[in-house]
């Protein structure tokens, strides 16, 4: 995964082991590898739209540090805003003066993301195969900060 300037940001040396049409991974990533064999390769530019959204403001608090315990450092991750949980997980950005600043967006909201993508290896299920299976993990830089960090479908998309 690199960012638009060509920045590596991610590399696995591991495969991403996903089941194809569960949603497990970003739509647009599914599409390009929908029907491909091992040997595929292809480049994938997502905008923040089809990756983790656009950063949104309203998710970016000031609160008074002592809130947050004794030793809040920049990059501690709370659930939920002080008194207030919501289920979503904020990242202390920043530090100083007696405040926080949490910041609720997923860390890569607004970020242009580009994808290299190689299939090694495809396995056909069964439909009681893939209602029975557990479903993989993505690796953790793929995976979202809160449920809410999901951008909704675009109307032109199938659901």
């Amino acid at each position: 995964m690199y960012d638009a300037q060509g920045q590596l940001l991610e590399k696995s040396d591991a495969p991403l082991v996903y089941l194809h049409g569960a949603g497990d991974i970003f739509p647009r990533i599914e599409e390009a590898l929908a029907g491909q064999e091992p040997g595929f390769r292809t480049s994938l530019l997502l905008e923040p739209e089809d990756a983790f959204g656009e950063a949104d403001a309203a998710l970016i608090h000031l609160v008074e540090a002592s809130r947050l315990g004794a030793a809040v450092e920049v990059g501690m991750r709370y659930e939920g805003l002080p008194g207030q949980p919501d289920g979503r997980i904020y990242t202390v950005t920043d530090v100083a003066e007696g405040m926080a600043v949490l910041d609720g967006n997923h860390p890569l909201a607004g970020w242009t993301l580009r994808f290299d993508l190689h299939v090694v290896g495809v396995e056909r299920t069964s439909e009681e195969e893939v209602a029975a299976a557990a479903r993989p993990q993505p690796p953790e830089f793929l995976r979202v900060v809160a449920a809410q960090d999901l951008h909704a479908p675009r109307d032109d998309r199938k659901h």
